[in-house]
């Protein structure tokens, strides 16, 4: 287990189509919301969904894949590993953002 340092697994659907953006340097990056859901009873005995977003980040070769594959609603499964970093928005105010950088990806069954 010394090696499952920073690994994160998500199997979910797409949020919105990836946003793809190409840096000077020539490097491609693609951004990505993925919905994950949960079910469990709730204690009346009713089904309930609890869904959380993750944002995801695909860089190379893995970018490339989802750049010609994937598309809003599409269920994907992915591996990588938790990243943060901050920024300033517009108004100057100091933002926090949750990452999951993409090693690898899958491309499930339902075809959207």
């Amino acid at each position: 287990m010394s090696t499952l340092k920073n690994k994160v697994q998500l199997i979910g659907n797409v949020g919105q189509e990836p946003t793809i953006t190409t840096l000077e340097s020539g490097k491609k990056v693609v951004r990505l919301s993925l919905a994950t859901n949960e079910n469990y009873k709730n204690s009346n005995g009713e089904k309930q969904t609890d869904t959380n977003w993750h944002n995801i980040v695909a860089w190379g070769k893995t970018a490339d894949i989802i750049e010609k594959y994937v598309n809003k609603g599409k269920e994907i499964a992915v591996e990588g590993k938790l990243t943060s970093r901050s920024y300033e928005d517009k108004e100057g105010v100091k933002r926090y953002v949750t990452e999951v950088v993409v090693s690898e990806i899958l491309l499930m069954g339902n075809n959207n």
